[in-house]
């Protein structure tokens, strides 16, 4: 595809804020004492004439609460029946309370769903199954289905995704004109490999504080795109890992070179710069990572700098590395007493224009093509819209919904890519010591 510059950006109801409840959530948490209890029969019609009250939660700030008001204000008016309380917290917070709510039986009527913790809720029996609602009440026509089934849990749907994103390769062209290199153009895991060290010699030899890239096997997001291309998931349904021994050392082992040429950014000078990334932080000219993280990078790296969108290496040609990951979602307690209103609001909220309208990209790019249609994107969210729309034929469908204890998978692989590069690792320890993580993660 050919990249397209990003410009730098310019630019109260019954809603409660709930403080923090105690000290945050680890990623792997048991869900204890929760109640698998669901209604013995759908109810998927709605009582005009009936005056039913629901509870709606979701995490953000101040901004998206505005958001929320008005778009929970428009539902109002035109549901006149149903009357919503809105609840939020901070992103830190909203967990710790979901978890003390769902053990006690008593979530919210919605709850904003992150996919991180969807098999958790789903397999404790916290989620209503939503396959009654779907097509009736809630529409799924405009969602593509590669989206869809991101909420399906063991061939049950628990969540409705609202906004999607996707796997990308940022460049900061402002730099890689300072360091006199073109930007990456395509090609193989070890096409990329090379150009980090060709970007990051460039620099060296004109005295730039910077290197082509941070090493890319320190993100376990890359590994599972090699795995995806090859055919296999990261973990499949049942948790069983699609790789071995020897191919997570083959994946480690890749940028070996570039390790010891001190072609990849040194994670010393990585941990100088957080809470910023390298890239935020002009160390370094590309990133792979979510597209929907452009806002954050154009922000700090402040005027005067340029970044461009491309689609990241791909091996195996025709792999289907690539998916449209659902970076929110709306599920409905099993405890709710008023289903159908509350698949009346997830309709209203994925769907209709007036939300597409309201929330523009706030929650994300709409998984929906008729509250996208509706939204006014920027440059920047237009740019990503075209993006994902340019790498349809890379697309498959998502993989399984994350094994329970992925977020401290994710954290270990994280941290050991970190020792590799300080080199106080050998990729052979490394891989036993995320082995034997991982088996006690999936065991458990």
């Amino acid at each position: 595809m050919t990249p397209r510059h990003l410009a730098p950006l310019t630019g109260t109801r019954r809603r409660t804020a709930i403080g923090a409840t105690g000290a945050a959530l680890v990623a792997a948490f048991a869900l204890a004492g929760c109640s698998s209890a669901g209604p013995g029969e759908a109810v998927t019609t709605l009582d005009p004439d009936e005056h039913v009250s629901i509870s709606f939660t979701f995490w953000g700030n101040d901004v998206r609460a505005a958001l929320y008001d008005e778009a929970v204000a428009a539902f109002e008016e035109q549901h006149p029946n149903i009357d919503v309380k809105v609840l939020f917290l901070s992103p830190n917070d909203y967990w710790e309370k979901r978890q003390i709510e769902a053990s006690g039986g008593g979530l919210p009527d919605v709850v904003t769903m992150d996919l991180a913790y969807l098999r958790q809720y789903s397999e404790s029996g916290s989620l209503l199954d939503l396959e009654p609602y779907l097509g009736s009440i809630i529409q799924t026509d405009a969602i593509e289905d590669q989206v869809l089934s991101a909420g399906v849990v063991e061939d049950t749907t628990t969540a409705i995704p609202l906004s999607t994103n996707s796997w990308g390769m940022f460049l900061n062209t402002t730099l890689l004109a300072e360091i006199g290199v073109d930007g990456f153009d395509g090609g193989t895991w070890d096409d990329y490999y090379t150009w980090i060290g060709e970007v990051s010699d460039a620099a060296s030899a004109k005295g730039i504080d910077a290197w082509g890239g941070v090493d890319p096997t320190t993100r376990i997001e890359n590994f599972e795109l090699q795995l995806r291309a090859e055919g296999a998931n990261l973990f499949d349904e049942d948790g069983t890992p699609g790789f071995d021994e020897e191919r997570l050392a083959e994946f480690w082992n890749s940028v070996a070179d570039q390790r010891a040429d001190g072609q990849v950014a040194p994670q010393q000078r990585v941990a100088e710069v957080q809470p910023l990334t390298a890239f935020d932080a002009a160390l370094t000219a590309s990133d792979a990572t979510w597209d929907n993280t452009g806002a954050g990078f154009l922000g700090n790296l402040g005027e005067g700098y340029e970044i461009e969108l491309v689609a990241p290496p791909l091996t195996e040609e025709g792999g289907k590395d690539l998916f449209l990951k659902a970076s929110q979602m709306y599920s409905i307690a099993a405890n709710s007493d008023h289903p159908a209103a509350a698949a009346t609001l997830i309709d209203f909220l994925v769907n209709s224009p007036e939300s597409g309208e309201i929330f523009g990209t706030n929650r994300g790019l709409p998984a929906s093509a008729t509250a996208r249609d509706a939204a006014d994107l920027d440059e920047l969210s237009q740019t990503i819209a075209d993006y994902e729309a340019s790498i349809a034929e890379r697309l498959g469908d998502a993989p399984p919904v994350p094994i329970v204890g992925y977020g401290s998978l994710h954290e270990k692989f994280r941290e050991l890519g970190e020792e590799l590069n300080f080199g106080t690792i050998t990729v052979d320890e490394a891989v036993e010591q995320f082995f034997t993580e991982m088996g006690v993660v999936v065991d458990q």
